[in-house]
């Protein structure tokens, strides 16, 4: 067990969400311990989880996010939920980068990338603030690239697996997503996205 205070082995920590303590307290004004102490005071470990985020934001103030954030720690320090698993038990992962490329050309360059693999998208909406496409793969999974204008004409894209089976998905599916996205850097870099 490590004695670091993010440790994902410490019970109280919050880092088996994605943030640190510090995070978490600068934003919500309590260390993920105090808010899982607080949870299990009243009673959280029986709700379910939009009972306890709704708890967090309506009882408690927390923001929406930080609310969503606190409930999946909660669950996952109290083995409700592992790291990367949905409410609905599937389990997602996600890479991201950013290109020094205005959205359109940013997203193209993931989605060329992306379908040297897998295809075209099955759906694309360049409408949104957040241009995204989508993949359909087998057994219900899909594959969502969303583009995000930062600025000074950079670009961060994520690539998010989504609906995977199970734990084990979640390592390779995060390599292939980091490959896809330092090709289409390469791609971008050489003027090909």
């Amino acid at each position: 067990m490590s004695d670091s205070p993010d440790s994902p082995d410490r019970p109280g920590s919050v880092a088996a969400a994605g943030m640190s303590d510090e995070a978490m307290a600068a934003a919500t004004g309590k260390a993920g311990a105090d808010w899982f102490e607080l949870l299990d005071a009243a009673g959280a470990a029986e709700w379910t989880h939009p009972q306890i985020a709704r708890w967090l934001h309506d009882e408690q103030g927390v923001p929406g996010w930080w609310s969503q954030a606190v409930t999946v720690g909660f669950e996952q320090a109290r083995g409700r939920r592992a790291p990367g698993q949905r409410a609905d038990g599937t389990f997602e992962v996600s890479a991201s980068r950013t290109f020094p490329l205005e959205q359109v050309a940013a997203l193209d360059a993931v989605i060329g990338a992306v379908s040297a693999s897998l295809g075209r998208p099955a759906s694309e909406s360049r409408a949104a603030r957040y241009q995204t496409a989508r993949w359909a793969l087998p057994q219900n999974v899909s594959l969502l690239a969303t583009a995000n204008p930062t600025n000074a004409g950079r670009t961060s894209v994520s690539l998010t697996h989504q609906r995977l089976a199970d734990a084990a998905a979640l390592a390779p599916a995060k390599a292939t997503m980091q490959q896809w996205l330092a090709t289409a850097s390469s791609g971008a870099a050489r003027g090909l996205g």
